[in-house]
């Protein structure tokens, strides 16, 4: 297991840019696959995108184009990058590591777009 702890979220205005960094407690360069996803009140969580240990990508199709994840394994970090965000991206936003089909959590941070 990995402790995740994320940080970066608060308010913007929409069209404005966030970026979130989930740290790890230990070395990521073997986990399976980590991500981002996020749960807005009143829904379930949903998937924001994922970036496996090969670097390959996966994005929802509602933040294709405008959000950007990456890795960085010396660091043993995950960055979100948010740009162009909208009212509906307000969420709390989390980190999530496979490690052979168990998944560990962070704590979550909101990120809110309004005026």
């Amino acid at each position: 297991q990995v402790q995740l702890v994320e940080s970066g979220g608060g308010l913007v205005q929409p069209g404005g840019s966030l970026s979130l960094t989930c740290a790890a407690s230990r070395s990521i360069l073997r986990i399976d696959a980590m991500g981002w996803y996020r749960q807005a009140p009143g829904k379930q969580r949903e998937l924001v995108a994922t970036i496996t240990s090969g670097g390959t990508t996966n994005y929802a199709y509602s933040v294709k184009g405008r959000f950007t994840i990456s890795r960085d394994n010396a660091k043993n970090t995950v960055s979100l990058q948010m740009n162009r965000l909208k009212p509906e991206d307000t969420a709390v936003y989390y980190c999530n590591a496979d490690i052979l089909g168990l998944s560990s959590w962070g704590q979550g941070t909101q990120v809110t777009v309004s005026l």
